[in-house]
């Protein structure tokens, strides 16, 4: 890959290209852990360098458990990425975030099984902090830029990742809403876990597209309910984006910089030599 790039968009369902873009190159790189979800094209827009990585494929051909996670955060960051500017259309678990509405979760609740969301095991261990899940600093310059084009976003909110890849139950849909969520969708991990390891600056901007099913006097969400209202989000979130592009990808957040190594805990000596030689890619500084 010979064109670094700092900053990088990750489409989700319904947001598969980037309209104006000038591209500059495509590349399918090969990463320790696999190839990514499809080409990653990266172009100018506005005179700004940046990356863009369909996260289910182009023609969506990607479950959400079979989206390779670290392969694809693993691509970016040997691209030189910073930043991470995650879309992902999401059910809504409150009266007041209505369909067709995007949100800012600033939490995430784990109801994923199995995924491997971690770079590291086999011999190396590290545990980092997550507390806080996404980036605040890139938060507020994306509120700032729907306050500029007049769209509404809600912020602070959680968001309830869960399995699938069938849509929820109605009794899940009401325990998730009793503890606290607020949104929901199936992406959002192992993708932003694997962020924090790679030392990414990393926020997810989620699309509203149905109410799930915790609506009562409602139907429940089905998947012609969900592709109905894609085709506006897409077009609000090109929108955002067009207002957004000056302020990413400059250095603003570099606040986890070398946060991974002080996470390690394996004695150099204990370090299992094939995991650490994976690793070296990622950091090369610290293996």
């Amino acid at each position: 890959m010979s064109t670094k790039v700092k900053v990088a968009i990750i489409g989700g369902t319904g947001l598969y290209s980037l309209e104006g873009m000038e591209l500059v190159e495509e590349v399918l790189p090969d990463t320790p852990w696999g190839k990514p979800s499809d080409s990653i094209k990266i172009g100018r827009i506005q005179g700004k360098l940046l990356a863009f990585l369909p996260r289910h494929g182009v023609g969506h051909f990607l479950m959400p458990h079979e989206v390779p996670g670290k392969a694809n955060i693993a691509a970016l960051k040997l691209l030189g990425v910073e930043e991470i500017v995650a879309f992902s259309s999401v059910g809504s678990l409150r009266e007041e975030i209505r369909p067709l509405d995007f949100v800012l979760p600033s939490q995430i609740i784990d109801r994923t099984r199995g995924r491997d969301s971690t770079f590291f095991g086999k011999g190396v261990v590290a545990h980092a902090p997550f507390a806080d899940p996404f980036s605040s600093n890139l938060s507020s310059r994306i509120k700032k830029a729907a306050d500029k084009i007049g769209l509404p976003i809600h912020e602070n909110k959680t968001l309830v990742c869960m399995e699938g890849p069938l849509f929820s139950t109605r009794a899940e849909s009401h325990m998730y809403r009793s503890w606290g969520a607020d949104i929901i969708n199936m992406s959002v991990l192992p993708e932003a876990k694997l962020a924090r390891e790679a030392e990414i600056a990393y926020q997810m901007i989620c699309m509203s597209t149905d109410y799930d099913c915790w609506r009562e006097n409602e139907e429940a969400v089905t998947a012609e309910m969900v592709m109905a209202n894609l085709g506006k989000n897409a077009d609000s979130a090109k929108r955002l984006l067009t207002a957004l592009i000056s302020d990413i990808g400059n250095g603003d957040d570099l606040s986890l910089k070398n946060s991974t190594k002080f996470s390690i805990i394996t004695a150099p000596e204990r370090r299992n030599s094939e995991t650490v030689a994976k690793l070296k890619v990622l950091f090369p500084e610290y293996f």
